[in-house]
C-alpha cells in the first residue's frame, strides 16, 4: 500500500475529477476515502463519518455485503467476460434477464437491455424511443420532451434532456428536438403559487400546450424522473405522473420514467414509478442494481416496445446499438446477487419508515436555522435547500455552503452539496440512530453555514 503522504501529494494532480472544475481540485484536493464498512467511510486520516451520500445514491446496502462480493470472486473466476454481441450470451444473463421480469412484471417491463450504467441506460431508451417509431412507420416522430432541474445523465442525450444549463451549456449545441417543460416544484415555480395539485395541473397544461406547439408526431418520448433527484430532491404531487401517462397515451408518446436513482427501494417503494401506480413503456435502471460494486444497468422494455420490435420483419427493427460491456458476466452475476439480498431485506420498507423520521428531523432543523429555506424528500432522498433570506429564497453563498459540509463531516456525517442543496441519499438499511446522528451532524452543520 502506497504512503500516505505520497497520496495527499498527488490527489488531484494526475486525474480529472467529473462534476469539479480541475483547479479547484488541485486547490482543494478531495477527500481520499479508504475504506468503508457497513454504513461507514473510512478517509486516508482515518477519520470514519455515516455516509449519508449512500455512494452516489447507489450504495443502497452499504459496504460490507459478503453475498455480492462472493458472486462477483466466484465469477471471475468461472467467466470473467465475454461478449453478449450476435451469436453469444452467458448464463448470468440469461438469469438476470428472467429474474427482471419479475421485479418489474407491475410495470408490464417484459426485456432488458443490460447497459454500464445510468447514462448508458438513458441513451438506450432514447435510441430505442426513437427507433420503435421509425418501426411502426412513424419517422418523423423524433423529438423528446423533459423537465427543468430534471437530470439524465451525461452522454450527449442524456445531457440533452437535462433540465439544468449546469449540465448543458459548456457542450453546447445539444441534440437537436430536445425541450422542457417546467417541473412540478412547489418551493420554485413560475406559477406564484406552492399548492402542489395546482402546479401539477400547471405542469400538464404546459406539457400539453409544447406537444400542441411542436406538432404530436414529431414527438418520440418524454423522458422524467418519478422523483427528480440531483435537480434538488422534487417530489412531484400524486397526480403528476398518472396525467402525464394519460398525455402520452393520447397522443402516442412513449413514457420513459428515468429510474437509475429511484428502483429498487429508495422512495419507500419498490421503484418511483410503483410509488404514482404508473406503468412506463421504458424504464432506465442503474445505480442500485449491483449495490455500486459493479459498473451495471438495464433499460427495461414494455409490452408496446417489446411488440413493435419483435414482429418486425425487417431491417429497421434491427437494434444498432449496444456496448461492449452489455450483459457483462461478472455485472450479471453481482446484480443476481444484490437483488436477492434488497428482497430478502425488503429495505423499501426501511426506507419508508427511516424517511418518515428524517423528514421530521428536517422539519425540526428548518424552524431552528433560519438559512433553511426548504425541507423536501421521500423515502430516503431528501434535500435542505440553503438561502440567505427566507422571503426572496436568494440561494446561501457558496463559503456557507462549503463550512456546512466541512462541519457535518468532522461531526461524523459526509453530505453532497449541489448548488445552494445539502442532498441526502443514505443507505437503506440505516437504523433509527443512525438518523438521529445525521439530524445533529447537520445541525452542527447549519449553525457553520449560517455563522460565515
Amino acid at each position: 500500500m502506497l504512503e500516505s503522504n505520497f497520496l495527499k501529494e498527488n490527489n488531484a494532480k494526475h486525474m480529472w475529477h467529473p462534476m469539479a472544475h480541475p483547479a479547484d481540485m488541485r486547490n482543494n484536493p478531495p477527500k481520499m476515502i479508504r475504506g468503508a464498512k457497513g454504513v461507514e467511510i473510512t478517509d486516508i486520516d482515518g477519520h470514519t463519518t455515516l455516509d449519508a451520500v449512500g455512494g452516489l445514491w447507489n450504495a443502497n446496502l452499504g459496504y460490507s455485503v459478503d453475498s455480492i462480493k462472493q458472486a462477483i470472486n466466484d465469477q471471475m473466476n468461472e467467466l470473467p467476460y465475454y461478449s453478449a454481441f450476435r451469436g453469444t450470451t452467458n448464463d448470468k444473463a440469461v438469469e438476470l434477464s428472467f429474474e427482471l421480469n419479475d421485479w418489474f412484471k407491475p410495470e408490464g417491463m417484459t426485456r432488458a437491455f443490460f447497459t454500464s450504467g445510468g447514462s448508458d441506460s438513458v441513451e438506450t431508451c432514447l435510441r430505442l424511443a426513437r427507433q420503435y417509431h421509425k418501426v411502426r412507420g412513424e419517422g418523423e416522430r423524433t423529438k423528446f420532451i423533459s423537465l427543468k432541474k430534471g437530470y439524465h445523465g451525461t452522454h450527449f442525450g442524456g445531457a440533452s434532456v437535462n433540465g439544468n444549463a449546469n449540465f448543458r451549456r459548456n457542450y453546447e449545441p445539444m441534440l437537436a428536438g430536445c425541450f422542457q417543460i417546467a417541473a412540478p416544484w412547489t418551493y420554485r415555480n413560475p406559477f406564484g403559487t406552492d399548492n402542489a395539485e395546482e402546479i401539477s395541473n400547471r405542469c400538464i397544461a404546459m406539457l400539453e400546450d409544447e406537444i400542441a406547439f411542436q406538432g404530436a408526431d414529431t414527438i418520440a418520448a418524454m423522458i422524467m424522473e418519478p422523483v427528480l433527484g440531483a435537480g434538488g430532491v422534487i417530489v412531484p404531487h400524486k397526480s403528476f405522473m398518472p396525467m402525464v401517462r394519460e398525455v402520452c397515451d393520447k397522443h402516442g408518446i412513449l413514457l420513459i420514467a428515468d429510474e437509475v436513482i429511484t428502483a429498487f427501494g429508495r422512495t419507500g417503494d419498490v421503484h418511483g414509478s410503483r410509488l404514482w401506480g404508473v406503468a412506463p413503456d421504458m424504464m432506465c435502471t442503474a445505480k442500485a442494481i449491483t449495490n455500486s460494486y459493479f459498473p451495471f444497468g438495464a433499460a427495461m422494455m414494455g409490452e408496446k416496445v417489446v411488440d413493435a420490435f419483435e414482429s418486425n420483419k425487417d431491417a429497421v427493427g434491427n437494434i444498432g446499438h449496444g456496448y461492449t460491456y452489455s450483459a457483462h458476466p461478472v455485472g450479471c452475476a453481482a446484480a443476481l446477487a444484490t437483488l436477492a439480498e434488497i428482497k430478502k431485506a425488503k429495505v423499501w420498507e426501511n426506507a419508508k419508515a427511516r424517511g418518515i423520521e428524517l423528514q421530521n428531523g428536517l422539519a425540526q432543523l428548518k424552524e431552528k436555522h433560519q438559512i433553511v429555506g426548504d425541507t423536501r424528500g421521500i423515502g430516503l432522498m431528501a434535500a435542505i435547500e440553503l438561502v440567505d433570506d427566507r422571503p426572496t429564497k436568494t440561494p446561501a453563498s457558496k463559503p456557507a455552503i462549503a463550512a456546512a459540509f466541512d462541519a457535518a463531516y468532522e461531526a461524523g456525517v459526509t453530505i453532497r452539496v449541489s448548488g445552494n442543496n445539502i442532498i441526502l441519499s443514505p443507505p437503506l438499511v440505516i437504523s433509527p440512530e443512525d438518523v438521529n446522528r445525521m439530524i445533529g451532524a447537520l445541525d452542527k452543520g447549519l449553525a457553520a453555514a449560517a455563522s460565515v
